[in-house]
């Protein structure tokens, strides 16, 4: 039944491919014994309740094998029936081109950018490290899984993974297992024309467990090595499987098989060879009742066996117990923010970065589920978690020192959420380029990733323009799904985080100061969940509407003054988020920028790109559609023209 078993993967993905004519059979046939033997001997999981708590995570790196997941899935009894295999990559279907997480029963991490599935799992295997450490009692481990990962050449080419197993290695993540496809082939032909590393050496040096398998069609091989890297609890391990790209296919072992489908001949000859006699699409009962019996105890009635579990433990510890269900709420978080917010009395001065920092420690401290750090910044970003580092001899320390990773540290936080937590990172503006693939894909998935930035603008002044961001803030805006929050003061500070806290449908971004800026009169914290607001208003007649954000809202609120003695009547609108004004209805945003006012000046320390939607064809810009310049701060902003003069300048030539 083994062989038959994997057999059965094998041509569900390749009719899959086939029938859509679109897609990677070369995966499904040389790594289905991996998933196989994974599935049905290993991986603990209930099909009824994909989202089960303590279930084994497994995160398909290598995303382009989705129907090699699609039909395990199938196999195992999730919710994919037959016809969703059967419209495979097609319009409105549950199996899409690449797996995406929230769409497909079974998807722990939206995945097919080459690494990001690698390093998302490093961040589910620190919220497992952590959270046993934080939860389980001496009679009742309530957070005891693993995390797998399938991954292939590309996987272990690309920059963010090699950042990520760093990191596993030296936090000693040992119930990560990596199992590598190697089949030393890749898109444009053999792996050594571009890599001719040593494997084994590699993940040695890093801290990492290694164990090969050279007979993979033999799922007990597997099955042994997996055991074996379970009993090693001072590493993460790679197992390195030796598979045949397009096993069996008359294309076997070569990049012909990677990304086309096999066709009509070509699958009659690979039934031929493996012995399989099925139509298209056929899969017998005795298949489905194997899958299903194979995971009755490891699955199934560990599922149950965890559920009586968590009874007994929410009994004996009702407060922790009560945490556990926020974590499985779909993220819904228990913090009193106004008995938070009304403890802290803002500075008359001071730097959004720095009040930022401050907010975020108190609101750690009412829940143990925020958990991050910065990429080796944390003395600049302020941004940093409590109860010491996380480590192997501190597994419940909540600073991540993610090291100089930013790519990875964004990944990574996508695993802490996907896994229940409230993750967050922080690290400068500028380097949200190296970022932004993980940031994207937490928008694309709908988790509440939050990414804390600071040094946001021109005001970074001696570390000149390879440091000052300029078209990042309008870049980060364009992604869908991704609220880009710039607060104005400490007040906006705290609006910001507790909207990137309390969500649950997408990530956010706050960007923070490095300079001092003073806490408004009129800012209100409360308001920033509605992107923009009067933040001054006008005496009598509006004549012209300043809008700005974060450090420029102060600079618009002092020309207000002096344009007013100068009879010039303006309203001063503050707008932290693109994003949660254009999410209002048009009464309310024409009530902030009412559509008959046609004079108005965007002011911001970024590109303009973006802005003309709030000043039309009359209105002017005070922003930046060049690189920066090193001076001091100071300077620099006031040689860009972020002056009172000029702002007043610019509004008198309307």
């Amino acid at each position: 039944m083994d062989k038959t078993s994997i057999n059965a993967i094998r041509f569900l993905g390749v009719d899959m491919v086939n029938k859509a004519n679109s897609g990677h059979p070369g995966i499904v046939l040389g790594a289905a014994p991996i998933m196989y033997t994974l599935f049905s001997k290993q991986l603990a999981f209930n099909p009824k309740e994909p989202n089960w708590f303590n279930r084994d995570r497994f995160v398909l790196s290598a995303g382009h094998g989705s129907a090699l997941l699609y039909a395990t899935l199938h196999l195992n009894g999730y919710d994919i029936p037959m016809k969703e295999l059967k419209n495979f990559r097609q319009w409105g279907s549950k199996t899409p081109g690449h797996p995406e997480y929230g769409h497909t029963p079974g998807v722990d991490v939206t995945t097919g950018p080459l690494g990001q599935g690698i390093a998302s799992a490093v961040g589910m295997a620190i919220s497992e490290k952590y959270l046993g450490a934080v939860f389980n009692k001496d009679d009742k481990k309530i957070v005891d899984h693993y995390t797998y990962v399938l991954c292939g050449d590309g996987d272990l080419q690309e920059g963010i993974s090699l950042e990520a197993i760093s990191l596993a290695g030296h936090l000693a993540l040992s119930k990560l297992i990596i199992l590598f496809d190697s089949n030393d082939i890749q898109l444009d032909g053999p792996v050594n024309m571009a890599s001719s590393e040593n494997i084994k050496d590699k993940f040695e040096s890093m801290n990492w467990n290694y164990i090969k398998v050279d007979e993979p069609e033999e799922p007990n091989n597997i099955n042994l090595a997996i055991e074996k890297a379970k009993n090693n609890h001072t590493k993460p391990t790679l197992i390195e499987v030796k598979t045949i790209i397009g096993h069996a296919s008359p294309h076997a072992g070569k990049s012909a098989t990677h990304g086309a489908p096999l066709g009509e001949e070509n699958t009659v000859i690979t039934r031929q060879n493996l012995s399989w006699k099925h139509e298209p699409f056929d899969i017998s009962q005795e298949i489905y009742n194997h899958f299903t019996e194979e995971n009755k105890e490891k699955g199934i009635v560990a599922y149950e066996n965890w559920n009586s579990l968590l009874q007994e433990y929410t009994k004996k510890y009702p407060e922790l117990g009560k945490i556990i269900k926020q974590i499985t709420n779909n993220g819904v978080i228990d913090i009193d923010f106004d008995n938070v917010f009304n403890s802290y009395k803002p500075k008359s001065s001071v730097a959004t970065r720095v009040s930022s920092g401050e907010i975020l420690t108190l609101l750690q401290k009412e829940s143990p589920l925020l958990i991050g750090g910065s990429a080796d910044l944390s003395s600049s970003t302020k941004i940093k978690g409590i109860n010491g580092d996380f480590s192997i001899d501190n597994p419940g320390g909540r600073n991540i020192n993610f090291g100089v990773r930013e790519h990875a540290m964004a990944a990574i936080v996508n695993g802490l959420v996907l896994h229940g937590l409230k993750g967050f990172s922080g690290g400068f503006f500028i380097f949200s380029d190296y970022m932004k693939p993980a940031m994207r894909l937490a928008a694309l998935m709908g988790i509440p990733s939050i990414f804390a930035f600071t040094h946001d603008s021109i005001a970074v002044g001696e570390d000149g323009p390879t440091h000052e961001p300029i078209e990042q803030l309008a870049g980060l805006r364009a992604v869908p799904n991704m609220d880009v929050i710039r607060p104005a003061d400490t007040n906006e500070v705290m609006g910001a985080w507790e909207l990137a806290i309390t969500s649950t449908t997408g990530p956010t971004s706050i960007l923070l100061t490095r300079q001092d800026l003073p806490t408004l009169e009129n800012s209100k914290r409360e308001e920033v969940k509605n992107g923009g607001y009067i933040i001054s208003k006008e005496q009598k007649n509006i004549d012209a509407i300043l809008i700005a954000t974060g450090s420029e809202v102060s600079l618009a609120i002092e020309a207000q003054k002096v344009l007013l003695e100068d009879g010039i009547d303006t309203r001063v609108v503050s707008l932290p988020s693109f994003k949660r004004f254009e999410e209002q209805d048009e009464k309310y945003k024409n009530t902030i920028i009412p559509a008959n006012i046609k004079k108005r000046v965007a002011i911001e320390m970024g590109s303009s790109f973006g802005w003309h939607k709030y000043i039309g064809l009359e209105g002017k810009t005070l922003t930046i559609d060049k690189f920066g310049a090193s001076a001091p701060g100071g300077e620099v902003i006031e040689k860009y023209g972020f002056t009172v003069e000029n702002l007043v300048k610019l509004v008198k030539e309307l």
